[in-house]
């Protein structure tokens, strides 16, 4: 997407600029709401198999009016989990499970996307409604993985540090799940490099101590991410939309920084990225995060600037005269939201008529009796 083309979305129809199609590659959205990935940590067996509660979670949502639903960070290895219950696609037994999941959201209209994911040092914790830290292995826990031997706190396993060899099988790890999230029927694909988890980890130096060609410059703390954007955007069909999250910012002096951000998001543009997912933090217990609402919709707003490319905001975005201004301002392509969606699944059917544009949300007919 040119540059001359982001400084505002073009006034083409009198819809708010919340329900305007869109349109990336080949994948055409309804609306600009994005369920934001959230990890459900609700794989019964704890192999990574989804349940009948992700059909109904994203079901749910999808039949809610969004206009494009993600899975949960799926994890391109079994390493790669946050918790033992989180959602895998390490084998194509997890791509069977998804498909039908996947078929449904697309049935209601939505389009259908998965996060892949490595948690990298920050693997192998409880559920945070178990108390969260690390498990041991007794507790079905394991070693995690990082680019250096730095726990990310103290109640935090030591992570391997990762050698050259192993970073080469996490690439090809996300290229397979890749190819495994094609068959399964998802029409978008986002790398998740931010909150501290593996790809996010080589970028930052404050976890990132390596003196290979992995570490220490930008050009080599951003190869092992820009290596698996290159290995999935090599398997991914040329008309499926690819999204990377970052995070813009680390919030600890020292660490990944917004500069650095705009740097990285115009060349994952000209390696075939869509949209960037500009988040933040997670990457150090020491953060000053100054929360608010729409406190991240600034790092959206400057890298579509300066980088030229799409970008999906989020971060404290609960009302729809809130995410219509951040899209008629030109602070981002897209609106992703999170925690209002578990408050209001149907929020997408609602903000239309608070808009003034109740022909803006497609009600199932099977609820259209209860449409305003």
């Amino acid at each position: 997407m040119a540059k001359e083309s982001l400084s505002r979305p073009a006034p083409s129809t009198t819809a708010p600029f919340l329900y305007r199609p869109l349109r990336i590659r080949g994948v055409t959205l309804r609306n600009r709401i994005v369920v934001s990935p959230m990890c459900q940590y609700s794989c019964e067996r704890r192999d990574g198999i989804a349940t009948p509660w992700h059909l109904v979670h994203l079901g749910t949502r999808a039949v809610g009016g969004a206009g494009l639903v993600f899975t949960e960070a799926s994890a391109v290895t079994p390493e790669g989990r946050i918790a033992p219950e989180d959602l895998g696609i390490w084998s194509d037994a997890h791509a069977e499970a998804l498909a039908p999941i996947a078929a449904f959201v697309t049935s209601q209209g939505a389009a259908v996307g998965i996060q892949l994911a490595h948690a990298g040092r920050k693997a192998s914790t409880a559920r945070p409604w178990e108390g969260g830290g690390a498990l041991t292995d007794a507790r079905g826990g394991w070693t995690p993985v990082g680019p250096s031997a730095v726990p990310f706190s103290d109640t935090y396993r030591t992570p391997r540090e990762m050698s050259e060899r192993d970073i080469a099988g996490v690439v090809r790890a996300f290229a397979d799940a890749a190819e495994r999230s094609k068959r399964a029927g998802f029409q978008v694909i986002e790398l998740h490099a931010a909150h501290g988890y593996l790809l996010h980890e080589f970028l930052s130096p404050l976890a990132n101590r390596r003196t290979d060609r992995y570490g220490g410059s930008f050009e080599n703390r951003t190869r092992a991410l820009l290596e698996v954007v290159d290995a999935v955007r090599g398997v991914w069909p040329e008309d499926r939309p690819l999204f990377v999250r970052i995070s813009s910012t680390d919030w600890v002096d020292g660490g990944w920084d917004l500069d650095q951000s705009v740097r990285l998001a115009a060349t994952l543009a000209a390696r075939g990225v869509d949209v960037i997912d500009a988040s933040g933090g997670g990457m150090s217990p020491a953060q000053q995060i100054p929360l608010r609402p729409g406190y991240q919709v600034p790092f959206a707003e400057r890298v579509r600037r300066e980088a030229g490319v799409a970008t999906m905001a989020v971060g404290l975005i609960t009302t729809a005269e809130q995410a219509e201004t951040i899209l008629a301002e030109g602070q981002a392509d897209l609106v992703a939201m999170a925690r209002e969606l578990l408050r209001n699944p149907y929020f997408a059917l609602h903000a239309a008529a608070s808009l003034g544009h109740p022909e803006g949300a497609v009600w199932p007919p099977q609820y259209v009796r209860a449409r305003p």
